[in-house]
């Protein structure tokens, strides 16, 4: 099959992910069809993408990028009957993103990607009544997304090589770093890795060790600093000095069988719920969500060129 390459995109539910994916696609010059259900929904992405426009402006627009070539169709057949790709954002429910998938296969051209932001489900979860599973695969950004680089790509059992090898190609084409998940698996990687961290955050707050403030900062002036360089293993690696891993793993090895840690999260009581929002709202008084987001992304903006600066690898215009 000749397949055409990517010009026209649409976004299928347009809350904070499918406007972030947007604003991203809008950055690089793309046509986009939105479409959603909600009867506001052109009203609430119009401000979103005109909210993230200038940190886009930052980091550099191509020539072709408009705020103006983005268009809204409610009718679903009608929104993906021409796209290239399709990046569907629905509500983490498992039936309705099963059912709108189908949908949208039946409808969209065949050679025609099909990629689920989903942040949780396995493609081949996903795929199951989809008339074309083949295409369909699991594209999971994070938010902001138009300025997070990494997007997980993750295939099911019928996902072809090719699409995924497309879909690699065209992320990478807007300055995304995709990272290849070899096995399906329920959360893929990252947000694997971020669940604990939450669920033993939740404990800490819950049994009153530390407020939301003090786990924020815990890992703001900790580890969060050495993350936004290295990951786990290349920290540990360089705490293991001239020996690396190896000796790391030695040393402290053994303490991976202290009770530190609690696998399952606490019972989310209406306790504990208040206790973690009052935390939140205590620690952001003050301070509008938008003033909150311009700060976090004028940060992600500066540490983006850091990281440019101190790890080559990272450049946006080379492969992971």
């Amino acid at each position: 099959m000749i397949t055409k390459p990517i010009k026209q995109i649409t976004v299928v539910g347009t809350g904070v992910i499918g406007n972030g994916w947007i604003a991203r696609f809008l950055s690089h010059g793309y046509d986009v069809v939105a479409t959603d259900p909600d009867p506001n929904s052109e009203k609430k992405v119009r401000q979103a993408i005109e909210l993230a426009w200038p940190s886009l402006e930052k980091l550099g627009l191509v020539a072709s990028a408009s705020l103006d070539r983005i268009y809204f169709e409610p009718n679903l057949k009608k929104a993906v009957a021409e796209a290239d790709l399709i990046q569907e954002n629905a509500p983490e429910r498992e039936e309705l993103k099963q059912r709108l998938l189908s949908d949208i296969s039946s409808a969209a051209r065949p050679d025609a990607i099909i990629s689920s932001s989903t942040s949780g489900f396995m493609p081949s979860t996903l795929q199951k009544s989809c008339k074309h599973p083949e295409r369909v695969i699991v594209a999971h950004p994070f938010n902001p997304v138009y300025l997070l680089p990494l997007v997980e790509l993750v295939g099911g059992k019928d996902t072809s090589t090719d699409v995924i090898n497309r879909a690699r190609e065209f992320y990478q084409s807007i300055n995304m770093k995709p990272l290849l998940v070899s096995r399906e698996i329920e959360g893929h990687v990252a947000d694997r890795l971020i669940e604990a961290l939450w669920r033993e955050a939740l404990h800490v707050v819950n049994d009153g060790v530390a407020t939301t403030e003090e786990v924020d900062a815990a890992i703001v002036y900790g580890a969060g600093l050495r993350w936004a360089l290295m990951g786990p293993f290349l920290t540990f690696h360089l705490a293991g000095g001239e020996e690396g891993m190896r000796h790391m793993l030695k040393q402290f090895g053994p303490a991976l069988k202290f009770p530190w840690t609690r696998l399952e999260a606490p019972e989310l009581t209406e306790a504990l719920t208040e206790k973690i929002v009052e935390g939140c709202e205590s620690q952001t008084a003050g301070h509008s969500i938008a003033t909150l987001e311009q700060r976090r992304d004028d940060f992600l903006i500066d540490l983006l060129k850091l990281l440019e600066k101190y790890w080559p690898a990272a450049n946006l215009n080379k492969n992971m």
